[in-house]
């Protein structure tokens, strides 16, 4: 019988970000995201950039996080990630700042500018605008 609840635990190097039993999360691997549900076959990937929708019930929450590593079994998910951020916890003017800031960059023709790096801090920018806009619309019932 499969269990009805999967235990979540994401953790940072700073914190506990969340430790609760959730019905349904989907996440960013590496090989794209995937979902999971209690009973999952156990998998071990790795983290990449991107965001995590959690499902209690009717209820969802999102995350942005970044890198790390997931460890999947039949009734817990451990997910260590570099960075992980509840959709409250954004500052949007922030991430909007920095988003700029990155486009900036990589518009600049100056040959010392670190392209991968500008590029990766705007894709971060971009995903904490979009967990927080998620948010905000489950807030209101819109998705």
């Amino acid at each position: 019988m499969l269990p009805e609840k999967i235990q979540l635990d994401i953790v940072t190097p700073e914190r506990a970000v969340l430790s609760e039993a959730v019905d349904e999360l989907i996440l960013p691997g590496t090989e794209g995201y995937l979902g999971v549900r209690p009973g999952h076959a156990p998998l071990l990937t790795t983290l990449k950039l991107g965001s995590i929708m959690i499902r209690k019930g009717n209820d969802r929450q999102y995350l942005a996080v970044s890198w790390g590593f997931v460890e999947v079994l039949p009734e817990q998910v451990s997910i260590l990630a570099e960075t992980a951020e509840r959709a409250e916890e954004i500052d949007v003017d922030r991430a909007v700042r920095a988003k700029e800031r990155a486009e900036q960059r990589l518009k600049s023709p100056d040959p010392d500018v670190d392209f991968q790096r500008a590029q990766v801090a705007l894709e971060k920018a971009l995903i904490r605008i979009q967990v927080a806009s998620r948010a905000g619309a489950a807030s209101r019932g819109e998705i």
